[in-house]
Formats: C-alpha cells, sequence, structure tokens
C-alpha cells in the first residue's frame, strides 16, 4: 500500500508541539508496513514562501503537493487538517489520477460551525470522509456519492508511552488539561471541584481556572506525574465524541474520568474508566479512588490495555483504507457500524 498523507505536522514548530493526530497514524501506516510519503502543506507554504511568509507561499505548497502525488503515485491519498490545500488541486490530482481515492479526516467538534462548514467544503471532492463524532450528526456530510463513518482518537505506543497504573509516588493527584471558556459545561464544574477538593488532593488544572495551558516538556511532565486526569469536553453528549485527550490519559495509563454520556460505554466498562453521570458522583469516586490505590491501578492498566489494542493508529488507518475500498475488514472493529454508504 502506497498512501501521501498530508497533514500539519509543525516541523516549523521545532519539537515544541509533541502530541499530533497526523503523526500518530501515520506511525500507524509505518506499522502496517505501508509506504507513506508524508506531506505538511503549513510547513512547505512557509518554507517555499518570499520571507518565510506563509500566506505567500500557499500557491506553492498547493503546486508541491500536486508534484508529490503524481510522483509518488499512491494507492490511497489521505489529508487531515490541511486547509491550505485547495479543492482545486484535489479536483487536479482527481484528473490526473483518477483512479486514486480522497480520504479526508477530521478530529475537531462538530459543534464549532466553522469545523462543519470545512467539512461540507470538503466533501463534495473527497471519496470518504472520517470523523470522531459518530451518529446521526455523520449524515450530514454523506452526499450519496461518498463514504462517511466514524473513527476513534487515535493513540501510540512511541507517543503515549508511559505507564502510570504502575506507579504510586505523584506530584498530583488529579489534574485537568485543556483550555476553556466560561460558557463550557465543564467551567462550573472545574471551579466546584477545585472549591470541594482543595483539602482532600492535589488537583492541577491547566489552561482553564486562571492557570496557562502547558505544552511540550511541560505537558509531558504534567502527565508523567498525575495519578488521575479529567476527561472533561467543551459540550457532552455527542455520540462517542470525546477529544484526543482521552487518548493520552488512557493511552498512558491514567485513571481517566469520563462523563456518563455521548454513549461512551459502547467502548468502555467500568473496568476501564471511572464513568460519573453528576458532581456528586464524580467527587465521590475522585476520593474512593485517591484512597484506594490497587482499584486505581487496576482501572488505569485495564484503560490502557484496552485503548492501545483497539485505538491504535494502526488499526485506526487499516480500518480508513479497508472502508473506503471496500475491502473484508480484517479486524472486529468495535465502531464499524458507524459508517454510512
Amino acid at each position: 500500500m502506497r498512501i501521501v498523507h498530508s497533514d500539519n505536522l509543525m516541523i516549523r514548530r521545532y519539537g515544541k508541539l509533541k502530541v499530533s493526530t497526523g503523526r500518530k497514524l501515520f506511525n500507524g501506516m509505518i506499522r502496517n508496513n505501508w509506504k507513506v510519503c508524508e506531506y505538511s502543506e503549513r510547513d512547505i507554504a512557509k518554507f517555499a514562501a518570499p520571507l518565510h511568509l506563509k500566506p505567500l507561499g500557499t500557491k506553492a505548497a498547493n503546486r508541491h503537493f500536486i508534484e508529490t502525488c503524481v510522483n509518488f503515485k499512491p494507492d490511497i491519498i489521505l489529508i487531515g487538517h490541511s486547509n491550505l490545500i485547495s479543492n482545486k488541486t484535489l479536483l487536479e490530482i482527481k484528473k490526473l489520477l483518477p483512479s486514486i481515492p480522497i480520504i479526508y479526516r477530521n478530529v475537531d467538534a462538530l459543534w464549532q460551525k466553522r469545523n462543519v462548514d470545512v467539512i461540507n467544503w470538503r466533501k463534495e471532492v473527497v471519496d470518504a470522509i472520517f470523523i470522531t463524532t459518530a451518529g446521526a450528526p455523520l449524515k450530514q456530510f454523506y452526499t450519496g456519492k461518498n463514504i462517511v463513518g466514524y473513527i476513534p482518537n487515535a493513540t501510540d505506543p512511541a507517543v503515549e508511552d508511559m505507564d502510570n497504573s504502575q506507579k504510586t509516588k505523584f506530584d498530583c493527584d488529579l489534574m485537568y488539561c485543556g483550555r476553556g471558556e466560561k460558557t463550557d459545561d465543564r467551567y462550573p464544574l472545574i471551579v466546584s471541584l477545585h472549591e470541594k477538593l482543595k483539602n482532600k488532593l492535589r488537583l492541577e488544572t491547566y489552561g482553564i481556572y486562571g492557570n496557562p495551558p502547558a505544552w511540550s516538556e511541560a505537558y509531558d511532565h504534567i502527565l508523567e506525574t498525575s495519578k488521575m486526569g479529567l476527561n472533561l469536553n467543551r459540550f457532552e453528549g455527542w455520540p462517542l465524541y470525546s477529544s484526543d485527550r482521552i487518548a493520552q490519559l488512557m493511552g498512558n495509563g491514567i485513571l481517566t474520568f469520563v462523563w456518563d454520556k455521548g454513549n461512551m460505554r459502547h467502548f468502555f466498562t467500568d473496568d476501564h474508566v471511572a464513568f460519573f453521570k453528576n458532581e456528586d458522583e464524580l467527587i465521590k469516586k475522585i476520593i474512593e479512588f485517591q484512597n484506594n490505590d490497587s482499584k486505581r491501578q487496576a482501572v488505569a492498566a485495564k484503560g490502557r490495555t484496552f485503548y492501545h489494542e483497539h485505538f491504535s493508529g494502526q488499526r485506526i488507518t487499516k480500518f480508513m483504507i479497508e472502508t473506503t475500498l471496500g475491502l473484508p475488514y480484517s479486524h472486529n472493529y468495535i465502531w464499524q457500524d458507524e459508517v454510512y454508504k
């Protein structure tokens, strides 16, 4: 299998950002023994532009993407958040390589109008779309000519390489990382947790409640030294949706607290994560796991093993390719019923 993979790989950040869905999917494709040509359109635009002014390099980035596809002669083209690549460019590639399917994947939330607009912009020129929200919201992107499906947030053993389920000493008992607004579902909850748990454990939040966000080495350090983590989305209840935070927490063996909304029990049980229905239940379970380390370790370990087995970049990329090409499934993907075609 030969694949051209276009995504924002953030080369120009020089190592400051390490958490990348595109990178985990790339690793998964390599683990599948596929030949993959990476194309980071934003980096190309910046490096090819006069004075490295990215907006001036957009035309060059599009021209070089066509060149890359023609030279590499892929079996599949997979594009992620590569919004500098125009639909005109994709249509030109279809003329030059008419038998090559184009897959578009999107991991942003569907409550963001601008994200829905981007997917609608792409849906007429790609053959398959894969999104990290499931259920009825997917139907709006089905044209009768394309395939629309759900994918979970990927993990990779070279990225989520810690296992806090085997540790007993931590700098932080409970953490949350993620930027937010006061209108988010999670904001009042976090404020209340700070007040009600301040004398019971060490709670740290970053990017919200007055603390700056954490990136790169600082974020890795937080993950490495945290016992438990909150997986809180801006808005809860969207089918099978979570930010990729869930992969970073569960994949690193950090006991993860998850709202019992959005049908996440389709994937997980109480043996994998700590589900909660309301604030009172959340606080009760936080204190319970804080005081019962063996139970915390057991749930976090099973969650980590389950997540790496079912939601690896290797397995997710196989699912996308097999679904797009109409091939028999090589695995029993536990989300394979979430496809419209």
